[in-house]
C-alpha cells in the first residue's frame, strides 16, 4: 500500500471528491427517507455526526485504494473495491445507529434501515459515476485521436481473450496508429460475438473473404495483427502469413502476454513459428541470485554473452565486467548495457581468454561473485579445418578462466557448453567436452576438500542451436531468401534442437541457482530442455513462407551435402552419463563422468607441446585418449 507521505495533489483531490460524494450520499438518503419536519428535526444531530463519519470514510477509502485509483483505467477490481468500501461504511452506519445513537441519544432508531439501504446505493453511485464518466471521456478521446492520426484499419487474428489485451492497450494509448475493425478467431465459442465493440467476423480461414468485403466497401484493411493464440499449431500460422502477405497486408504480432509488459507490436519472426511454449522461468529466483552481485561474462559481445549481460543487469547485478576480444562487439554491448540505466557499474575490457596472465589479473582486480564463460570458437566446419585454434580457445581458454575464477574467490563459474559435446564427432564438440571434463574434475576436487569456507562451484550448461545467433542458419537463410534463392540445406534429414536466446540464458542462470543451493547437488553438467528437434529443411520452408513465398516455386531449396564434423541428429546424453532429474522446470543434469584431474593435467601439458609443433596427429591422439567416445556416432 502507498505510504501517506507518497500521496500527491491528485490523491488529495480524489479524497476530497470522495468525501463530498459521501456527504451527498448521507444527506440525500436522509432527505429521501425523512421529509418535512422529520428531516428538519433530525438534521442538527446528523450534522454533528457527519464530520466524524466523513473522517472514517477517508480512512476506509484509503484502505481500499480508492484514493490512489487511476480513474482512466478503472476496471472490475476497482469497482469491487468501491462496493467493499461502501459496504464497510454502511455497516458503520448500522453500528452507529443501533448501538451508539439509538440507546444513548434518541432512545429510538435515528437513521433506520431504509435510510441505511438508500445510503449504500447512493454511495456506490456517487463514487462510481465520476470515475466511469472520466474513463469514458478518455476512451472516446483516444478513439478520436486514433482516427485523426490516420491509424491503419487493422484485422486482429486470434482468440478474443488475447485480442482484449491489445484492445485495452489501444484504448489506453499504449498501442498507437492501428484501428481494429474486426477479429478472426480460431475458437468456435468466439463466433458471432464481439469484444470491446469489435466484432468477431469469422474464423481464420475467412481472411480473404473479410479483406475482400472491406475492400468492396471502400474501407480497405491495411494491416493484420496476430495475437499469441494465432501461433498455435491448429491455427496454421504459416498459412495465415502467406495469405496476408499475398494480399499486400502488413503483418505484426503481439508478443507473449505472460511477461505483464505493456502490449507492443513487433514483426513476426521465425521463432514464432518454430518453438514449443517456453518454460516457466522463476524470475524472482533469478533476481535473488544475481541481485547486488559482481558478475564477469567472457565473450560478452557474442550472441549468448551479450544476452547474459543483459539479463544479469536486468536482475540487479551491482557490477558487470564484460571480457571480449572484439573491439566493435565490446563497444556495442557496453553501450547497450549502459542504456538500461539500472545503476549497475558496467566495465568492458579487451582481452583474449588464451592470455592466461591477462585473465588472471583482470579477475583478481574485479573479484567476481559469478563468472559466466561464454567465449568460444563454435563454427563446426571452421574448427574442423583449424584444430589448434579450437584447442587454444575452447580448452586452454576455459582452463584459464576456471583457474582465474578460483583464484579470484568467485562463488561459481558457469561454462556455456553445447549438445555437440555429447559423444562428439566434431572438433567443436570434442574441445567443449574436454573443457567440461576439466570443470567437472576441478569441481569434484573442490568438493573433496575440507574447508569451513563455501567452495566454488564449476558447472557446464549444454543446449543446442540458438535462433538468430551469430553464425546460425536463420540469418543465413534470411539473406538467401532476400537474394531470391536458392536456400542451401546440407541434408534433407538434418535435425537440430533450437531455443531462443532469451530462454536459453534465463535457464543458464537458473542452472547456476541450482548448483549454488544450500544443499549443493552432486551434478556439474546441466542440459536444457530444448523440446522437439526440428528438421532444417522444414525450418527453411517456414522461413520462405514467412516471407510470403512458396518453397519450390518462388524459392528453390538445394541440398549441398554434409560438412566435416556434422551429424544428422544431435543427442542429449551420452551412454556413460544418464540423465538426472533435479526438480527444476526446463533443466536436467548429467550424471558425473570425468577422469581425475591428474590425468587431465597430463593431457593438457601434452596438448601444449603438440600445438607448439602444430602436430595435428598428436593433438587428435591426445584428445581421442581423453574422450574415447569421440567419433562413435559419426554419421
Amino acid at each position: 500500500m502507498m505510504r501517506l507521505s507518497s500521496l500527491t495533489l491528485r490523491n488529495v483531490l480524489i479524497a476530497a471528491h470522495d468525501a463530498l460524494a459521501t456527504t451527498l450520499a448521507v444527506l440525500a438518503s436522509f432527505y429521501l427517507r425523512f421529509e418535512g419536519d422529520l428531516f428538519t428535526e433530525r438534521l442538527p444531530l446528523l450534522l454533528r455526526i457527519l464530520p466524524y463519519f466523513i473522517a472514517l470514510s477517508l480512512v476506509v477509502f484509503y484502505v481500499f485504494r480508492l484514493t490512489t485509483m487511476k480513474w482512466r483505467f478503472i476496471s472490475l477490481p476497482d469497482a469491487l473495491n468501491i462496493l467493499r468500501a461502501a459496504t464497510v461504511l454502511t455497516v458503520a452506519l448500522l453500528v452507529l445507529d443501533y448501538i451508539f445513537v439509538a440507546p444513548n441519544v434518541k432512545g429510538t432508531f435515528f437513521l433506520g434501515k431504509i435510510t441505511i439501504v438508500l445510503y449504500w446505493f447512493l454511495e456506490v453511485f456517487f463514487l462510481s459515476a465520476s470515475r466511469f464518466a472520466y474513463r469514458y471521456f478518455r476512451y472516446t478521446r483516444v478513439r478520436r485521436h486514433a482516427r485523426a492520426e490516420d491509424a491503419s484499419p487493422t484485422l486482429l487474428i486470434g482468440r478474443a481473450a488475447d485480442a482484449e489485451i491489445l484492445l485495452r492497450g489501444i484504448e489506453s494509448g499504449a498501442v498507437k496508429r492501428i484501428w481494429p475493425v474486426g477479429l478472426l478467431s480460431p475458437s468456435n465459442a468466439d463466433q458471432g460475438q464481439s469484444i470491446r465493440n469489435i466484432p468477431v467476423l469469422g474464423g481464420i480461414d475467412d481472411i480473404e473473404d473479410v479483406i475482400g468485403d472491406f475492400a468492396r466497401r471502400n474501407k480497405p484493411i491495411a494491416r493484420v495483427v496476430m495475437t499469441p493464440s494465432a501461433f498455435d499449431p491448429e491455427a496454421r500460422p504459416e498459412a495465415v502469413l502467406m495469405r496476408a502477405r499475398r494480399l499486400g497486408l502488413i503483418v505484426s504480432r503481439l508478443p507473449s502476454l505472460e511477461s505483464g509488459d505493456t502490449p507492443r507490436l513487433t514483426t513476426v519472426a521465425v521463432q514464432d513459428l518454430l518453438l514449443r511454449p517456453s518454460e516457466n522461468i522463476d524470475y524472482a529466483r533469478l533476481e535473488a541470485f544475481v541481485k547486488n552481485k559482481a558478475v564477469i561474462v567472457t565473450g560478452g559481445g557474442g550472441s549468448i554473452g551479450s544476452e547474459i549481460c543483459d539479463r544479469v543487469v536486468t536482475f540487479g547485478a551491482a557490477r558487470v565486467l564484460v571480457i571480449e576480444n572484439s573491439e566493435p562487439a565490446l563497444y556495442a554491448v557496453t553501450e547497450a548495457l549502459a542504456a538500461h540505466e539500472t545503476g549497475a557499474v558496467i566495465e568492458g575490457r579487451i582481452a583474449d581468454i588464451r592470455d592466461r596472465e591477462r585473465i588472471l589479473r583482470l579477475m583478481s582486480e574485479f573479484k567476481p561473485d559469478i563468472v559466466f564463460h561464454a567465449a568460444a570458437l563454435k563454427h563446426v566446419p571452421i574448427l574442423e579445418r583449424d584444430w589448434s585454434e579450437g584447442v587454444k580457445t575452447n580448452i586452454f581458454g576455459t582452463v584459464n578462466v576456471a583457474d582465474a575464477a578460483l583464484a579470484a574467490g568467485a562463488e561459481a563459474m558457469v561454462m556455456i557448453s553445447t549438445d555437440k559435446a555429447i559423444e562428439p564427432v566434431s572438433m567443436l564438440g570434442l574441445t567443449k567436452r574436454f573443457a567440461e571434463m576439466y570443470c567437472q574434475a576441478l569441481d569434484h576436487d573442490l568438493t573433496s576438500q575440507q574447508s569451513s569456507k563455501p567452495r566454488m562451484r564449476l558447472i557446464s550448461v549444454r543446449f543446442g542451436n540458438v535462433l538468430a545467433s551469430n553464425g546460425s542458419v536463420v540469418p543465413k537463410f534470411k539473406a538467401q531468401i532476400e537474394a531470391g534463392g536458392p536456400v542451401t540445406v546440407t541434408h534433407p534429414d538434418m535435425v537440430r534442437y533450437f531455443m531462443t536466446i532469451r530462454e536459453a540464458c534465463d535457464l543458464v542462470i537458473t542452472a547456476a541457482t541450482h548448483a549454488l543451493a544450500p544443499r549443493r547437488p552432486d551434478v556439474s553438467v546441466y542440459v536444457l530442455n530444448m523440446g522437439q528437434p526440428v528438421k532444417i529443411v522444414e525450418l527453411a520452408e517456414r522461413m520462405i513462407r514467412l516471407s510470403g513465398l512458396q518453397p519450390g516455386y518462388d524459392i528453390e531449396i538445394v541440398f549441398t551435402g554434409m560438412r566435416p564434423g556434422e551429424r544428422l541428429n544431435e543427442i542429449l546424453f551420452a551412454t556413460e552419463e544418464p540423465s538426472v532429474e533435479i526438480g527444476v522446470a526446463g533443466i536436467m543434469a548429467a550424471k558425473p563422468n570425468e577422469p581425475p584431474m591428474q590425468a587431465l593435467r597430463k593431457w593438457i601439458a601434452a596438448l601444449e607441446q603438440a600445438i607448439s609443433r602444430d602436430d595435428r596427429a598428436t593433438i587428435k591422439t591426445i584428445l581421442k585418449d581423453a574422450v574415447p567416445e569421440f567419433g562413435s556416432t559419426a554419421a
